[in-house]
C-alpha cells in the first residue's frame, strides 16, 4: 500500500510523521520517557523534540510534571490534540488529492517479486 509521509515545513519549524508519532505516544501513555522508548528514541531526543515543538507554537503542544515521590509525567494540551487533528487532515486530504497520481506511479513500480538488489553490478 503506498502512503504519503508528509513535512510541514514553517518559517522556523516543522511537523512531520516523527513528531506527530511522538504527541500520539505520549498522549497515550502519559510520558515523554515512555513514548520515546517505544520509539527506540533516547529521552533527551524525545525531550528535545517536544522543546522544539513547544517552542514552535505559540500554546505548549505537551506540558509536564517533574518526577519525585508521586512520579513525573506530561500531556499532550488541548492545542497539541488540534495539532494533531489537523495534521492527520491534511495527510488525508493530501492522499485523497493525490489518488490518481499514486496509482499512476504504482503502475510504473516493476512488481515486487521482480526488484533487481544487485545495484546495478
Amino acid at each position: 500500500m503506498t502512503t504519503l509521509r508528509l513535512r510541514i515545513l514553517f518559517d522556523g519549524a516543522m511537523i512531520g510523521p516523527g513528531k506527530a508519532e511522538l504527541l500520539s505516544r505520549i498522549r497515550d501513555t502519559g510520558s515523554i520517557a515512555a513514548a520515546g522508548r517505544q520509539m527506540d528514541m533516547s529521552y533527551k531526543r524525545a525531550w528535545m523534540l517536544v522543546e522544539e515543538m513547544n517552542r514552535a507554537f505559540a500554546n505548549p503542544l505537551v506540558i509536564s510534571t517533574r518526577g519525585g515521590p508521586g512520579g513525573g509525567g506530561a500531556m499532550v494540551t488541548e492545542t497539541g490534540t488540534r495539532v494533531l487533528t489537523l495534521y492527520h487532515a491534511v495527510i488525508s486530504t493530501a492522499q485523497t488529492a493525490a489518488a490518481a497520481e499514486l496509482s499512476a506511479l504504482e503502475a510504473l513500480l516493476r512488481p515486487s517479486g521482480e526488484m533487481d538488489i544487485s545495484d546495478g553490478k
